[in-house]
């Protein structure tokens, strides 16, 4: 699949009026579909819904789609649900990208104008990553159950300690032959006046 021609949708979502309130989702829409390698273009009210989301399926299984674009909000909220369509409709997970043009564009720009320029540059940028995807696959590896810290200044020993007290072993990691960084060069420390060693 790696040497396959790209075959790309591209799916801009309204959000109901978060995003469509500011950004013109038709003309980002008719933008996505001039772009090469992109087959299909398309806008949702709710993309993330199950009408949505069929919406997506539907179009890899018969437009033979290889890689999906989806320009909603962030991918923290919703880049597993998509990755999870892609696998229902038999495709690699991995051959997606998520351009987010709610928390990026259209909640933070209050010009439409400059909004959909931005959403516009933020999709042609996805188009052109999800090109280069490749095919992954999870796997499981071991873990040691230890940690490494590097640093013994006050940070470093404050989370060394607070590891350790949990159970873990900890190793660490200090490049200056005495531990307690910025903090050990002081005299006395402010409101006590305590000896900061």
């Amino acid at each position: 699949m790696p040497n396959e021609e790209p075959r790309i949708g591209v799916y801009v979502c309204h959000c109901g009026l978060n995003i469509a309130a500011t950004v013109n989702v038709d003309e980002v829409v008719q933008y996505a579909g001039s772009l090469p390698n992109v087959v299909v273009a398309r806008s949702h009210r709710y993309t993330c819904s199950e009408a949505g989301q069929e919406m997506i399926r539907q179009d890899i299984r018969q437009l033979g789609l290889n890689r999906v674009v989806v320009a909603s909000c962030s991918p923290r909220m919703h880049e597993a649900t998509f990755q999870n369509v892609l696998a229902s409709a038999g495709l690699n997970p991995y051959f997606f990208q998520m351009a987010n043009i709610r928390e990026h564009v259209s909640w933070v720009v209050k010009d439409p104008v400059q909004a959909t320029e931005k959403a516009k540059r933020l999709v042609r940028a996805a188009v052109s990553r999800v090109r280069y995807h490749e095919p992954l696959s999870p796997r499981r590896e071991d873990v040691t159950k230890a940690a490494l810290v590097v640093g013994a200044g006050i940070a470093g020993i404050q989370a060394a300690l607070t590891i350790a007290e949990a159970g873990y072993p900890v190793y660490l990691v200090e490049k200056q032959p005495s531990i307690g960084g910025h903090m050990a060069q002081l005299d006395k420390t402010f409101p006590t006046l305590d000896c900061s060693t």
